[in-house]
């Protein structure tokens, strides 16, 4: 430890150093817990209910969990209710043409999702060029 930190922490009362010493970790712990909003690495399909998926779902998953999903109507119905009962904010109004929505872009007859790669030579990472 610096002599200068030394001498000026020897100078306080126990209680100070404890309470400097909460205030530190509290401000460490905060940091850590502030939740990260979900990013939509990728776009949803355009459509008039884009927004609105991207509102409803994005809120809580990633864009690629709706976009690697091949569910029939009857799925998508299910899987929007559930999630309307576990919070998410779906208009009534909204509910059908979501429904829709998802099950339009997002069914069984759809190729399947190719997540994105980050390299497009198999093996290259760690080789360096000379």
């Amino acid at each position: 430890m610096l002599p200068s930190i030394k001498k000026f922490l020897g100078r306080l009362p126990m209680r100070a150093l404890a309470v400097l010493a909460l205030a530190i970790m509290a401000s460490f712990w905060a940091h850590a817990q502030k939740p990260t909003p979900a990013k939509a690495t990728e776009d949803l399909p355009p459509g008039a209910m884009q927004a609105k998926a991207t509102t409803s779902c994005l809120e809580c998953h990633e864009a690629r969990i709706i976009l690697q999903q091949r569910l029939s109507k009857a799925a998508w119905t299910k899987e929007v209710d559930k999630m309307v009962k576990w919070g998410a904010v779906v208009d009534a109004n909204d509910r059908d043409a979501l429904i829709d929505y998802l099950s339009t872009n997002f069914n069984p007859d759809q190729l399947q999702y190719q997540a994105p790669r980050t390299s497009t030579e198999k093996g290259s990472a760690g080789k360096i060029s000379k």
